[in-house]
């Protein structure tokens, strides 16, 4: 199994945009929440988390991401998930997550959302 994870992000049209690879897990979510608490918060309206080459995450992983989605909620900005695998989103909607968060097909989808 795949266990190492990386990611790299860039700014766009007030959106912090995250590509993930690799298992989203203890490690992976710290990192994505390090990466997350770089940026002003408050000028932030989105977080796009492009999943296209993570095929696993763990609660651990999810409990990031669920951080970052009440932070993104107090300032009315929001967390939008594009490329998932269908194993992820399955989880993700039997969790929950998006009644918070949202789903697009592509991050050009996501940005004009």
């Amino acid at each position: 199994m795949v266990t190492d994870f990386n990611l790299t992000s860039e700014v766009k049209d007030n959106s912090l945009i995250i590509k993930t690879s690799g298992y989203i897990n203890n490690n992976g979510g710290e990192k994505i929440a390090e990466e997350f608490n770089k940026h002003n918060k408050d000028t932030l309206k989105r977080v796009v988390m492009d999943l296209k080459d993570s095929k696993l995450v763990n609660s651990i992983g999810i409990s990031y991401l669920i951080e970052i989605i009440e932070k993104l909620n107090d300032v009315n900005g929001k967390m939008i998930f594009v490329n998932l695998d269908p194993t992820i989103e399955k989880t993700f909607t039997i969790m929950g997550l998006f009644q918070f968060a949202e789903k697009a097909e592509s991050v050009d989808e996501a940005l004009s959302k």
